[in-house]
């Protein structure tokens, strides 16, 4: 059991060294804020108590206060500095970061390009190019087409069939119309059985 358990990889870690460089760093000028704030503290202090000795006469133990005070302006003005230093060093170690992140990202861009131009050759790029222009100018003529666009040629051609479809038109109407052939049979007058037997019988006397 024991052995199943240990033989599991821990998590990497993702803090950096860098990332506990600006820890270190900013918790050093932590520090060092608090530390001012209890010198200004003290400063405040003194120059009211030297204040106080002024007002009870004790002139001289007023003056050491005072020196004491200026001393500790010192102290303030160099724990300041130390901040200072401290604060700029960790934005610098940060911005360093930022730019390792971003030429990190330009390296991986630029293999991700040299891998798309190992696909597909500059010489194939431009055959595409080509194929698909040929294509948009085909469906533009298309296109026109439909939508009933005719060129001067086309509007030419038209005016010409319709003009001799005018003329075809003028010259049967100069032909002179016929009569119409009659769609019933003539009248034939229908002989009666008494005139037939005579007909047939002054043909006989003549044979």
């Amino acid at each position: 059991m024991g052995g199943l358990f240990s033989s599991k990889k821990k998590p990497q870690s993702r803090v950096t060294e860098q990332d506990k460089a600006i820890l270190e760093l900013k918790k050093q000028r932590d520090q060092l804020k608090m530390y001012q704030r209890k010198i200004d503290a003290e400063q405040e202090k003194l120059r009211t108590l030297a204040k106080r000795l002024l007002s009870q006469g004790q002139k001289s133990k007023a003056l050491l206060l005072l020196k004491k005070k200026k001393r500790q302006e010192g102290l303030a003005e160099k724990t300041g500095r130390q901040i200072e230093n401290l604060e700029t060093l960790a934005n610098d170690i940060e911005f360093a970061q930022m730019e390792t992140q971003v030429l990190e990202g330009l390296k991986v861009g630029n293999q991700a390009l040299k891998d798309i131009h190992k696909l597909m050759s500059l010489e194939e790029a431009e055959q595409i190019m080509d194929d698909t222009r040929e294509a948009l100018e085909y469906q533009e003529q298309l296109n026109e087409i439909l939508a009933g666009a005719l060129t001067d040629e086309d509007e030419s051609s038209i005016l010409a069939e319709l003009e001799a479809i005018t003329e075809a038109e003028q010259s049967q109407e100069a032909v002179p119309s016929l009569p119409d052939v009659p769609a019933d049979e003539p009248n034939v007058p229908v002989q009666t059985q008494k005139e037939a037997k005579q007909t047939e019988r002054v043909a006989l006397e003549a044979s």
